[in-house]
């Protein structure tokens, strides 16, 4: 899915005329508690797969054996790793091709649906993905490859999963503490969705509602781990953040998560739920428009107000020291951030607006000292 608005402005309140270009991905989605074995076997009936290639962590192999235990799978791979190391995915590119494979079945978080991805880059074999956590890279284009420290990312059509397959009861056995990261991961999807380089109406509206649902999956997770609704409100919050995120392009925070996880291997969950409030507070103040439906769809009377609000209830990560950042670290990734500022970020990004974001975010600070420090010089846009 791709949107771009006409005009250089992206809320569409403030224009006379509603511009814009809208694409919607060709993807089909199956949600559907309890059904994933019926559902994948249906999937791969339709596309007419005879050789499957599951696609599992070793921590993943007991329910990606029942998810597949009536397909014709002539492999299974189980070396998944974060961040998707090149070498990873050649290793598995060269398997793939061995086994003359047809279709590719993940089951799993993002660094599964990830590797499925690199594959289907160079091969281009279908994915039929089946998400085990609220990672959301099932729902997107986009693929993400790390080599000597440096993750890249880019977008091709090839990549995206041609059905996803949502079964809540596959993530009930997810930690809560995983739960609560990975889900603050979807709501980054949510709030760079509402000022990405190619946001557009209907991905700030797709976006509302993921953080609607998010901000009442997650607490309700937290209180009943085991029970469904929570697990349900959850996963359709990913699917609606991963289609508007995928629309409207990678903003700040992504980039700066990627830069955070491709050179120190910081945790990808954890690290979006630590880094999200300070970009939020770092870009609000420039983006009224934008804010406002932020803190709507999280009923508070301020974007920030409401995530700190939801972070509270679900005991969110707070620091990244608490993952392995050493300080050093976060002011040594300040110029590569820098390299890769999205265009159209609500506001100008400078050497030591990035600096005092990160080394915030490494203390754990109160998000709000973002705001105050960045209120009387930030530029007012109307997204």
């Amino acid at each position: 899915m791709t949107g771009t608005m006409e005009g250089g402005d992206h809320g569409a309140e403030s224009q006379p005329f509603l511009r814009f270009n809208h694409e919607s991905l060709p993807q089909r989605v199956c949600f559907a508690s309890g059904e994933a074995a019926a559902r994948v076997r249906a999937e791969a009936e339709r596309l007419g797969a005879s050789r499957v290639m599951v696609i599992a962590a070793a921590t993943e192999a007991e329910p990606a054996q029942t998810v597949t235990a009536d397909l014709p799978v002539v492999l299974r791979w189980d070396e998944v790793v974060m961040h998707v190391p090149v070498e990873v995915a050649e290793r598995a590119r060269a398997a793939a091709a061995e086994h003359r494979v047809d279709l590719l079945i993940s089951v799993g978080g993002g660094s599964t649906t990830g590797l499925a991805k690199a594959i289907a880059l160079t091969s281009g074999l279908p994915i039929v993905a089946v998400p085990t956590t609220y990672a959301g890279s099932e729902a997107t284009s986009v693929w993400g490859l790390t080599e000597q420290a440096r993750k890249s990312t880019g977008v091709d059509a090839r990549v995206l999963p041609c059905s996803v397959v949502y079964d809540a009861t596959l993530t009930v056995s997810l930690p809560v503490p995983m739960s609560v990261a990975s889900g603050l991961n979807a709501l980054a999807h949510c709030v760079d969705a509402m000022w990405g380089p190619r946001v557009d109406p209907i991905d700030q509206t797709l976006a509302g509602e993921g953080i609607r649902a998010l901000a009442a999956g997650l607490p309700a997770v937290v209180a009943d781990p085991a029970g469904l609704p929570g697990r349900e409100q959850t996963l359709y919050g990913t699917y609606l953040s991963a289609v508007a995120f995928s629309s409207a392009g990678s903003g700040l925070h992504h980039k700066i998560c990627h830069v955070l996880g491709g050179r120190y291997e910081l945790p990808h969950a954890q690290t979006h739920a630590v880094v999200l409030p300070y970009v939020l507070a770092f870009n609000a103040p420039a983006a009224p428009q934008a804010e406002q439906r932020i803190a709507a769809a999280f009923g508070a009377g301020s974007a920030l107000d409401g995530l700190e609000r939801l972070r509270r209830e679900v005991d969110a990560p707070k620091a990244l020291r608490d993952y392995g950042l050493r300080e050093t670290e976060a002011d040594d990734a300040v110029q590569a951030v820098l390299d890769v500022v999205p265009d159209g970020n609500p506001r100008s990004v400078t050497a030591e607006d990035v600096q005092r974001l990160l080394r915030a975010a490494w203390r754990g600070a109160d998000p709000r000292t973002m705001t105050a420090a960045t209120t009387d010089d930030s530029t007012t846009t109307t997204r």
